[in-house]
């Protein structure tokens, strides 16, 4: 299974909504604090872009050479309808500075010095260190996620349904909708004849290193529910 600091830099690394809450620009309205672009530096630092004239962009260039204390909090939804939407969320708290010369015209680069992380989603919940987040990469399919967990629900939705085969006791499935997909497998979120929901987890032989990968192991996994 993927390690908390993994899960944690696939969120900042997705795109995931996100919500930058700083002392000092409270009040903007949350799509204010929402920034345009997020990437992870080499040491593990978070930069952010926004416009130039952003709540968040006043804070940390009033602050100067202060430590702002700031928090990025992520939310996960699932890109497919299912019950219950909100996959995971987490939280990255440090202290804010401006990165300048970084940015293009009329926007301005913050740097979020990651201090402590805190994932809780789909897997449980953990706390992460800055350390282990520096030394983490996300998955390598989470470019692709979105597009591809669509896909399956709306071309291969009855091949999806058909790996209920593979569930034994819970045989009355009556749907089931692709939910979260990483290298190592893929999650399924499954509604019985009751109404009920529950999520089964479909482990790959191995884990897979790009799209091609996932191909091979998507075919295998739907031979296998076929009998």
């Amino acid at each position: 299974m993927p390690s908390a600091a993994e899960r944690t830099r696939t969120l900042v690394q997705s795109t995931c909504s996100a919500v930058l809450v700083v002392p000092g620009a409270e009040g903007a309205g949350e799509h204010a604090l929402m920034p345009e672009v997020r990437t992870v530096g080499t040491d593990g630092e978070v930069y952010l872009l926004f416009p130039a004239d952003a709540p968040a962009v006043r804070a940390a260039t009033h602050a100067q050479d202060d430590e702002l204390p700031a928090v990025l909090e992520l939310t996960d939804v699932a890109p497919v309808a299912v019950p219950h939407r909100i996959r995971g969320r987490a939280r990255v708290s440090g202290w804010l500075t401006c990165a300048p010369g970084i940015a293009e015209p009329g926007r301005m680069m913050l740097r979020l010095e990651v201090g402590e992380l805190y994932v809780d989603d789909l897997w449980g919940d953990a706390a992460v260190s800055a350390e282990e987040f520096a030394a983490a990469g996300p998955d390598p399919l989470t470019a692709y996620e979105t597009e591809l967990l669509q896909h399956l629900a709306a071309v291969h939705d009855d091949q999806v349904r058909g790996l209920s085969g593979l569930l034994g006791d819970r045989a009355d499935v009556r749907r089931v909708v692709p939910l979260a997909l990483d290298r190592f497998g893929l999650r399924v979120r499954c509604l019985d004849a009751a109404g009920r929901s529950f999520d089964a987890r479909f482990d790959f032989p191995e884990p897979v290193a790009d799209v091609h990968g996932l191909r091979r192991a998507m075919h295998a996994l739907f031979e296998a529910a076929q009998g």
